[in-house]
Formats: structure tokens, C-alpha cells, sequence
């Protein structure tokens, strides 16, 4: 019997020994990425591991060696790589396309191509109305931009899986097992590839950061409340109005604030991503719409130290632990980040 592992995961520098783990016991292995003409190269050792990160621009790219290093390694023990990512792939054509010249009167609206420009030019609209409506105009408002955001965000969502699911169908039957990597946003992979797949084969999933969840004796997920939004949507494109909603959005105000966005260079082993983002939902998880009123009209210019500092402060009342844990969090990170240059040498 075909078994297929679905890993849901986060680019983040942690998560690769269990990536890599659970990619071992697979023959083929199917990455969340469009096809790249150095890939190949890079999985041979004909360039380097800087040499091909550096193309790529990554957003992530201690990630993105340490994931490639990994993957070097499956691929001498005989492992079949593939990179399949149908919208990113339509999404780079569509860069290039414009870059020499092209028009969106030009597009052909029969293919790929196209839907994948509507369905960013609809997501690009919805995040520029909202980085101007956080700017400056009022906290309900930017709430409905959060709400608009968010569901042109799932739309976009359901289109890749959608785009996915259907190529990988084709290609994982081919493998007695394989194991495809995908965002933990793209939950709906699962659900649309059992669709496609003849009753004999086996999918399953798993979540590497959940285990590492329970390997530090927590409790939780790692969903946000704007993942959660997102999330909502995806599943319910027709709800509206609800107060979940609001509230949802109004919490993604803040721990957008407080998060860290940079890629840690901290030990690993310590899992410095996961442990910051359990610390901030689940200082978010308390509140209510008129304390993100009160809390984002505090922190809406402030970096995310200083907002870490002050939803700390404010959240010691009701959650002290959680409350000191931001507060601890925020020196640590800082001294972290002091390090990046100096230690981004050594990567």
C-alpha cells in the first residue's frame, strides 16, 4: 500500500532535524517550492550551500541552508527530490513576464497564469489598504482590514492548494512512500489529495512543532489568531460578521506588535522561534476586543521590543507568568539580535 506523509511545518531554523527525520523513512520527497534551475546543482555539491541560498533570496536563510544541507545528505542516500509548488511557479512566470514588458491586458485568461494575477492582485490590494489603514486611521477600521486581508489571503490559500494537490496526485503514485512538505497553513492539502488519490493509498500527517510542543512539556499550537483567522476563512469562505471574527483580528493587531519577525541565530536546540511564538498567543489568547482597543492605540508606533514591554506590563494582572515570559523574552531576543552579524559570518 502507497504511503503519503503530509509534514506540516514552519520555516524555521528548529524545525529542520525533524523535518529531515521524518523525511528519512521516505523514498520521494516533495518540497513546498517551484522548481529552481540550481537545485540540482546545489543537491550534487557543484555550488556551494551559500552560493545557492544567495540565489534564491530567501526570507529565511539560515533556514533554507540548513534545510539544503539536509536534503543533500537524503539525496546521497538515495532519496528522489522534487520541488513542486505550482502557484509559486506560476507566480516567478508571472514576475518575468512583466519584467520584460508584459501587460495584465496581455495575460491569456485561459491558463494558470492568470487566476494566479487575480488572486495576487486581489491579496496584494487588500495588505497595501490595510499597512494604510494601520498607519493612521481608526482601530475599527483597521480591524476590517485585518478581516479583508485575512479572506483574500484564504482565497489565495485555496487556489495553491488547490494547484497542488492536482500535480502531486500525478506524481506521488509513482513511490511506495513519500513524504511532501507543506506550511502548516495549507491544512486543506490533506483533504484535497485523499480526494484525488485512489482508495488504496495512505495519507496521514504529522506536525513537527507539536512535537516539540510536547517535548517541552507544553500545551498549545503555534496558529496565531491571524493564522486562525486565515484559517477560518479557508474552511468557511461564506461566514461574515461573526464575533469571532472581530475579536480574531483584533487580537492579530497585537501579536503582529509583539512577535519576532527576524530569523533567529540562537541554539537551535533551544527552539528559540517556537518559544516566542507560544509566548505570544498565548498572550493575545486572553483578550478581548476593548483590551487590543486599548492595547493597540498603546503600541501602534512602537517597535516590537518596546510593545513586547508594554503587553507585558499589561498582561501581568490577569497572566503573570505570561506576563514575565514576554518580559524576558524581550531582553533575550534583543541580546540576540545584537548578535546577528556577528554570528551570520559562521551560518
Amino acid at each position: 500500500m502507497p504511503v503519503v506523509t503530509i509534514g506540516f511545518t514552519l520555516h524555521r531554523p528548529e524545525m529542520v532535524p525533524l523535518m529531515a527525520g521524518h523525511m528519512r523513512i521516505h523514498d520521494a520527497l516533495f518540497l513546498e517550492e517551484p522548481p529552481t534551475t540550481e537545485f540540482d546543482r546545489m543537491l550534487s555539491g557543484s555550488i556551494s550551500l551559500d552560493e545557492y541560498v544567495m540565489t534564491l533570496d530567501s526570507e529565511y536563510p539560515r533556514f533554507t541552508k540548513l534545510m539544503c544541507a539536509a536534503l543533500r545528505e537524503l539525496k546521497s542516500n538515495g532519496k528522489e527530490i522534487f520541488q513542486v509548488e505550482p502557484y509559486l511557479e506560476n507566480l516567478l512566470a508571472l514576475h518575468d513576464f512583466f519584467a520584460d514588458g508584459g501587460r495584465p491586458d496581455d495575460l491569456n485568461k485561459n491558463t494558470l497564469m492568470y487566476l494566479v494575477y487575480l488572486a495576487e492582485k486581489k491579496s496584494t490590494g487588500a495588505l497595501l489598504q490595510y499597512y494604510q489603514t494601520t498607519a493612521s486611521r481608526s482601530f475599527d477600521m483597521t480591524v476590517d482590514a485585518v478581516k479583508r486581508f485575512a479572506r483574500t489571503d484564504a482565497e489565495r490559500f485555496r487556489l495553491r492548494d488547490a494547484l497542488r494537490a492536482q500535480e502531486l496526485s500525478a506524481l506521488i503514485e509513482k513511490f511506495s512512500s513519500s513524504f511532501v512538505e507543506a506550511g502548516m497553513m495549507h491544512y486543506p492539502l490533506k483533504r484535497l489529495m485523499i480526494r484525488q488519490a485512489p482508495r488504496s493509498m495512505r495519507i496521514k500527517s504529522v506536525f513537527p512543532a507539536n512535537e516539540i510542543i510536547q517535548n517541552l512539556g507544553q500545551k498549545g499550537h503555534l496558529y496565531g489568531p491571524g493564522d486562525q483567522l486565515t484559517l477560518l476563512y479557508i474552511f468557511h469562505p461564506e461566514i461574515t460578521a461573526t464575533e469571532r471574527e472581530t475579536l480574531l483580528a483584533a487580537r492579530a493587531l497585537i501579536y503582529t506588535k509583539i512577535v519576532t519577525k527576524e530569523e533567529l541565530v540562537a541554539d537551535i536546540t533551544v527552539y528559540p522561534h517556537l518559544q516566542d511564538e507560544l509566548i505570544c498567543i498565548k498572550a493575545t489568547r486572553g483578550l478581548s476586543v476593548n483590551d487590543c482597543r486599548r492595547l493597540f492605540a498603546r503600541i501602534r508606533g512602537a517597535n516590537t521590543f518596546d510593545a513586547r514591554q508594554i503587553v507585558a506590563e499589561d498582561v501581568m494582572g490577569s497572566s503573570p507568568h505570561v506576563g514575565q515570559l514576554l518580559k524576558s523574552g524581550r531582553h533575550h531576543f534583543e541580546d540576540v539580535k545584537g548578535q546577528q552579524n556577528h554570528a551570520a559570518a559562521t551560518l
